[in-house]
């Protein structure tokens, strides 16, 4: 009697041998959709950079890096912002002082607690920061070196930016024709020394900050870039600190200076920001 074959074993059935190609895996490597966009079986995103990223509200896929362009702070919608309330602030103390409003009144009272108030070396040294000798010294330092560098135009800007400070701010002096505290002269709105301490260290940032990192110092220590705007900032508040706490100022003119130094910086820091993208472009 001839035995019968014995049936041979699939490799289905046995669960041994070479896998096969199955179109659902296919389906699932290539996207439900078909559209090619990998991801995993189960749902869950695969472990690579690319499907890990995070859509947009709209659903669309992310960038994985952040897009360049300027930080929340510094846009150039904030700015003109900020920009506009000084200018409309320095419209306001000015009209307040030339018609001698109550605003003004106010304000010679507040002076007149704060006068002679503090340490008077300390408050001298203050008020020097935004002497000619000291802001023009720091502010000749900086145009120098964007010179080495041959960043000539950005040098010759921030030199017109210092010199637009005494054409401003004489006729303002001599149009309002205020008296000083402790003093009959006249001519102390708005406080020169505030005024010229603000593009001074200002336009000393800007321009440090437009400029990039010499080759020769690249794997030195280097200052982070929020550090030369905040010195900046300092030295013109300690300066109008010093000033009115001296008695040589009104807080009024302290304040109106500390509004015009940033209209008069705006044009160099719209160029230095340029020159920026330029050299790290």
């Amino acid at each position: 009697m001839r035995e019968t074959p014995r049936p041979r074993e699939t490799v289905a059935d046995s669960g041994q041998g070479l896998p096969q190609h199955r179109p659902e895996h296919a389906l699932a490597h290539a996207g439900a959709d078909g559209s090619g966009a990998p991801h995993r079986s189960d749902g869950r995103p695969p472990h690579t950079p690319r499907g890990a990223r995070r859509t947009d509200p709209a659903g669309h896929p992310g960038t994985p890096p952040p897009v360049p362009g300027w930080p929340a702070p510094l846009s150039p919608r904030y700015v003109s912002g900020v920009l506009g309330l000084l200018a409309v602030l320095f419209a306001l103390i000015t009209w307040q002082v030339a018609v001698g409003g109550p605003l003004l009144r106010l304000d010679e009272r507040v002076g007149a607690k704060l006068f002679e108030r503090g340490p008077a070396g300390l408050t001298q040294v203050f008020s020097d920061l935004g002497g000619m000798p000291v802001a023009l010294a720091v502010l000749t330092c900086a145009v120098a070196y964007a010179l080495w560098r041959r960043a000539l135009r950005l040098a010759v800007c921030a030199a017109l930016t210092m010199a637009a400070v005494p054409a401003l701010v004489i006729p303002l002096k001599v149009a309002t024709a205020r008296q000083g505290p402790l003093t009959e002269a006249v001519n102390y709105y708005p406080s020169g020394h505030t005024t010229t301490a603000a593009v001074a260290y200002g336009a000393t940032a800007m321009v440090l900050l437009a400029l990039p990192r010499p080759v020769w110092l690249r794997g030195a220590s280097w200052p982070r870039a929020w550090m030369m705007p905040v010195a900046a900032i300092s030295l013109t508040t300690a300066t109008g600190i010093g000033l009115v706490l001296h008695g040589y100022h009104w807080p009024l003119d302290v304040l109106a200076g500390w509004c015009l130094g940033p209209l008069v910086l705006a044009p160099l820091g719209w160029f230095s920001c340029r020159s920026r993208r330029r050299s790290s472009g």
